[in-house]
């Protein structure tokens, strides 16, 4: 009885194994081009915090269909190449502010080459969240980045 669950495990291993060998392109690297270099230099890495509304209530605030429209109106436009989006809660508490202000968030994360165009259309989109929403603020982070693709 162990010969014979050896066995079938040895061939389970084997098919398994030609299985995952046969389904990997023969070239699974990316040799790199323009928008997504093999490796890079001078390129940054980018946070946007936006605000949607309060997080105990959904109803309120940006849908998500108005978040995405934004997305495809104000930031695929402006970086095509793309992008990341991560749901995420946040909170900040003002000054005489007895509790916090908790709200449902997005997270815009874009890796670029840094210069003065790329960073103007960062600006752009965090302007145009404002226009449309009347927020005061979206959070920017921005830091070096070494990224390879």
């Amino acid at each position: 009885m162990n010969h014979l669950r050896l066995a079938s495990a040895v061939l389970a291993s084997a098919l398994l194994s030609g299985c995952v060998a046969a389904s990997r392109p023969a070239n699974a690297t990316l040799q790199g081009d323009p928008a997504h270099p093999g490796q890079t230099q001078g390129w940054v890495d980018t946070k946007l915090y936006f605000g949607l509304g309060a997080a105990g209530d959904p109803s309120s605030g940006v849908s998500e269909q108005r978040w995405r429209d934004f997305l495809d109106t104000e930031v695929t436009p402006r970086f095509p190449d793309g992008l990341s989006v991560l749901d995420v809660y946040g909170q900040w508490q003002g000054k005489g502010q007895s509790t916090p202000e908790r709200l449902r968030s997005k997270l815009l994360i874009i890796d670029y080459p840094d210069g003065a165009e790329n960073r103007a259309k960062v600006e752009a989109i965090r302007a145009a969240w404002k226009q449309k929403t009347g927020d005061q603020s979206v959070l920017r982070v921005t830091q070096s980045a070494e990224v390879s693709f």
